[in-house]
């Protein structure tokens, strides 16, 4: 059995579901492939930032959205210090996040992609692409129902299956490993404290030795009497991630006990390895892209790239009507919207890997208001080209140094293998 179709989408995360809403809504025929069953877990924070808000909004999802736990900003505590810092205004972005669980999510934003037309074949693992004369005309597919597996094929392939995308490495992506990446875990809890209109940040996380480590923890309510709990974690190559995240997340969760009132046993315990500032290469082809975390488009700086999954869907839909040849044309993409940012982002991401570093500049950056709101604003991917003020001309400035100083660009073509 073979269907044909205009668009195949490899996975229905909120990359690849937002990416078949706008294909749908365009009239194309899309066929999204995800091998689990909707509603499914994922390992996440959870939270939306208001650059992620404005994409679902536009998806016609304000609705389904506000039923879920709005918050206002950021509760920043690190060296006996807390920082309570509201969402900056913005003229596109609302001033606002919600916090929502994956699993909830990923079912609305693939349940509005097939409203607006497309297909999801749910439980289905696309296990290696049909390639032609260096075109990738489809995927097999087998269903978990079935042994016998059965190609789809497309006059386009968008790859969104995650950070670890199967699909990808066998058509030869890879990793630049020189550069930062995350290590993370993440759990829920039961709390009193389910409903806090903040999520909370702690930026001196320590391993039982009380060891300082470069990396962050998190608590973010979920207003249904849980919250998640998490710990990310720093690394490159030279600098790796010598830790137990299962055992960092119980001493994190220890010392934010009686705090938090955490009740109850560690439960879903799931971590992941996130490549980072477009770190990954051979991101486009003839007629493939990669998007979401299958392209590296996560924030060096905190793991965020629910935003960028969203955006860079939408991006490869109006791409589709403008090139057909993606081999240059969507990394060229990619670096327009986020290489300045995302240059610069995982230079200071790679000095907060230097051992004894962060508790040095630590205390310094929570004694002033305003580094932290600076902060903020950076972190929540709250900077855009079409930004004029100060602050968005010095990020955008020292982009632009930094990209010139870097061996290898973000979202670097296939050829490149510096």
């Amino acid at each position: 059995m073979t269907s044909h179709h205009d668009v195949l989408i490899i996975g229905a995360g909120p990359a690849g579901a937002a990416a078949a809403y706008w294909l749908a809504k365009e009239g194309l025929d899309v066929v999204m492939v995800d091998k689990k069953l909707f509603p499914r877990e994922k390992t996440c924070g959870d939270g939306l930032t208001p650059r992620a808000v404005k994409q679902i909004h536009d998806m016609g999802l304000g609705d389904q959205l506000s039923q879920f736990h709005r918050y206002d900003g950021l509760r920043t505590t690190a060296h006996g210090k807390a920082i309570e810092l509201h969402w900056p205004s913005h003229p596109i972005y609302p001033q606002h996040g919600y916090v929502v669980r994956r699993r909830e999510l990923d079912t609305m934003v693939a349940r509005n992609a097939v409203a607006a037309g497309a297909t999801l074949l749910e439980g289905h693992e696309a296990l290696a692409p049909v390639l032609e004369r260096g075109f990738v005309r489809g995927a097999t597919v087998q269903s978990e129902d079935t042994d016998t597996p059965f190609d789809i094929t497309a006059r386009y392939v968008i790859v969104a299956d995650g950070a670890n995308s199967r699909f990808g490495r066998s058509l030869g992506t890879f990793r630049t490993k020189e550069w930062p990446y995350g290590t993370a875990i993440r759990t829920y809890w039961e709390t009193p404290r389910h409903a806090e209109p903040w999520i909370e940040s702690a930026l001196d996380v320590k391993d039982r030795n009380g060891n300082p480590m470069p990396g962050y923890g998190w608590i973010f309510p979920l207003a249904n009497g849980e919250v998640n709990v998490g710990v990310g974690t720093l690394a490159t190559n030279k600098r790796p991630a010598d830790v137990n995240l299962r055992a960092l997340m119980n001493t994190y969760a220890d010392q934010q006990r009686e705090d938090w009132k955490l009740s109850g046993d560690i439960r879903m315990p799931w971590s992941f390895l996130l490549p980072m500032g477009g770190a990954v290469s051979g991101i486009g082809g003839k007629n493939f892209m990669f998007i979401g975390d299958a392209a590296g488009c996560v924030n060096p700086l905190n793991g965020e790239g629910i935003d960028y999954g969203l955006e860079t869907g939408r991006l490869a839909a109006q791409m589709l009507d403008t090139e057909t040849d993606f081999t240059v044309a969507w990394p060229a993409e990619l670096r327009t919207h986020y290489g300045y940012a995302f240059s610069i982002a995982r230079r200071l991401a790679g000095l907060l890997t230097v051992p004894g570093l962060l508790p040095k500049a630590g205390p310094i950056g929570m004694r002033s208001r305003t580094v932290m709101k600076l902060a903020l604003r950076v972190m929540g991917n709250l900077v855009t080209e079409e930004d004029s003020d100060a602050l968005a001309r010095v990020w955008r400035t020292a982009g632009r140094l930094s990209v010139k100083f870097d061996d290898r660009v973000p979202f670097p073509a296939a050829d490149v293998r510096v």
